[in-house]
């Protein structure tokens, strides 16, 4: 299933969970499957809440099937059996940490006294949702490879047909149209580093985010490449020599670019954002920060946000909406979630 806003019916079908190394990757909000053995837990709330939100990805980080019923219900209610609760955000995430203790609900506080600057901690989150994007364009790039222009069927196999992606060529449009939406992403959250974040740290101290500029101007090229691979891709014969080769190309430069993003983001929260927190910015210089990252980034947060957030783990889309709410923008909040909303509905 997807995150809990979005509709399973929508999203392509992503290729095989790959071999991991180590310990098992934690799940993200697109990938996370309820436990059977939990009841069907019923929510009743305004789907441009974002009580509701926080609620919904509590109850999905627990493993717990839900049932959500929209309405005019403020607070949300829920309903586990026989019994309904209702209250504030708090109350029901005890009530929901009592009903379901495992796995533990650790929320962290951006208001915190230990808490980072708050526009680091949205950084770090978003980094965290592109590389869950680009992983999966990886995979998924590698499963059409592999199958070689031959259609998905049910479940992975080869029979019967998955509705959820079609034809071998309306998969590679699907394809298309999930890089697009991962592009703008990236190129979005490099506008918000070049206009909020590096001007603060350049006032401090010129030539901070040099290296880091220098990283986004050679990504660049790589990423619009890509784009023009996959749309010659579309018009070339599945199964063709050419089309296998373009696959096994396409997939190559998914990963060289999956590789670079991952190097520049951790060396972006050792190397560049700690600076910010020796800037020492008072609550409201944050505030307005935070404010000014979220107007540059007006499709992530408006009708990318549903593809945004399914690259997070639900604590993670939690914390999230954490940050959007310093704004005390209620406005701000329910369009993004309406958008979510009208998104599934389409």
């Amino acid at each position: 299933m997807g995150n809990c806003f979005a509709n399973p019916k929508k999203l392509p079908s992503p290729a095989p969970v790959p071999v991991t190394l180590g310990k098992p990757k934690k799940k993200s909000t697109a990938e996370i499957v309820p436990h059977d053995h939990h009841s069907t837990v019923r929510l009743y709330g305004s789907p441009i809440s974002s009580h509701t939100a926080y609620i919904r990805f509590a109850l999905q980080h627990k493993g717990v099937p839900v049932r959500f019923t929209p309405s005019i219900s403020d607070p949300p209610l829920i309903e586990v059996g026989s019994e309904r609760v209702s209250g504030s955000r708090e109350s029901l995430l005890q009530y929901i940490e009592s009903k379901f203790p495992n796995p533990p609900l650790v929320v962290k506080r951006c208001n915190g006294e230990d808490a980072k600057p708050w526009v680091v901690t949205l950084t770090a989150l978003q980094h965290r949702s592109m590389t869950w994007h680009a992983e999966r364009m990886l995979r998924w790039s590698e499963d059409l490879a592999a199958r070689g222009g031959k259609k998905r069927g049910c479940g992975g196999g080869g029979g019967g047909i998955d509705p959820r992606v079609g034809t071998p060529r309306m998969e590679v449009k699907k394809f298309g149209k999930s890089y697009s939406q991962l592009l703008e992403l990236l190129l979005e959250h490099a506008q918000m580093e070049e206009r909020v974040l590096f001007p603060i740290l350049n006032s401090a101290d010129p030539g901070i985010c040099k290296a880091a500029n220098e990283e986004h101007a050679r990504h660049l090229p790589i990423m619009n490449g890509i784009k023009e691979d996959i749309k010659s891709i579309g018009v070339l014969d599945n199964g063709s020599p050419a089309y296998l080769e373009a696959f096994s190309n396409l997939s190559k430069r998914l990963k060289s670019l999956l590789e670079h993003c991952k190097e520049h983001f951790v060396e972006e929260e050792i190397q560049v954002l700690p600076y910010i927190e020796a800037t020492e910015m008072s609550k409201p210089k944050q505030r307005k920060v935070l404010e000014q990252s979220l107007d540059v980034m007006q499709g992530t947060h408006a009708r990318l946000f549903n593809f945004f957030l399914e690259g997070l783990l639900p604590l993670d889309a939690m914390q999230y909406l954490d940050l959007v709410g310093m704004c005390h923008d209620e406005e701000r909040m329910s369009s993004m979630l309406q958008m979510i909303e009208e998104s599934n509905n389409v």
